[in-house]
């Protein structure tokens, strides 16, 4: 994606606590020659620091894009709302002379990918995925006997080492803090689907700087 100057992340803290965030995303194996990519939608765990953790059904077929090439992505993203014609008018100019926009904060974690068949280690996958998910308890211990030991050979872990991160967080950067304290005014009016997600970055990077 095209990242300009002014929506980079601030710092590796920025894009580590919007990961730490989200815990949905898209893993992306391009393996080698192929048409397009296999792109798997799924739940992962990052440490907050540089692995990411999943596991997936033996079925899949992105199995075959990793064992062809062990480099994958993960792909996360939210906050996305649309900035229309009048908001993002400058001061005197029509409104229907604005250019829209979009405001949005995406990572891509890029990832050396290691495959996890040990049943013992595919066990820890989901006893870290268990505990992230469902804290509150309420499940049986994940260990060799039922209910869970029997399904472990059904599926396989990924680990995911982050060598390079591609963090976008476009909120405006390139307009003066007046502009955008004039839309945060307006997406807490409106209030819609991720609207106050937006205006929180907004506003954070604006106190920034």
């Amino acid at each position: 994606m095209l990242i300009r100057r002014h929506d980079a992340a601030l710092d590796d803290q920025e894009w580590r606590s919007f990961l730490g965030a989200h815990d949905f995303g898209e893993l992306i194996a391009a393996g080698r020659d192929r048409p397009v990519p296999v792109v798997v939608p799924a739940h992962f765990v990052f440490d907050g620091e540089h692995t990411i953790h999943l596991h997936l059904a033996k079925e899949n077929p992105v199995w075959e894009a990793i064992a062809e090439r062990a480099v994958a992505m993960m792909s996360t993203f939210d906050a996305y709302t649309y900035i229309p014609t009048g908001w993002n008018a400058p001061v005197a100019t029509p409104p229907e002379a604005g250019v829209p926009t979009s405001y949005y904060a995406a990572v891509q974690a890029i990832c050396d990918v290691s495959v996890v068949d040990d049943p013992d280690a595919v066990a820890g996958i989901l006893r870290k995925q268990l505990g992230h998910f469902q804290p509150e308890g309420g499940h049986a211990p994940v260990t060799g006997s039922p209910p869970y030991g029997p399904l472990l050979s059904a599926i396989r872990g990924i680990e995911m080492r982050i060598v390079d991160v591609r963090a976008k967080f476009k909120f405006g950067g390139n307009r003066t803090s007046e502009h955008r304290q004039r839309i945060a005014e307006r997406l807490a009016e409106r209030a819609g689907p991720l609207d106050l997600e937006a205006r929180d970055h907004l506003l954070r990077r604006l106190e920034r700087g």
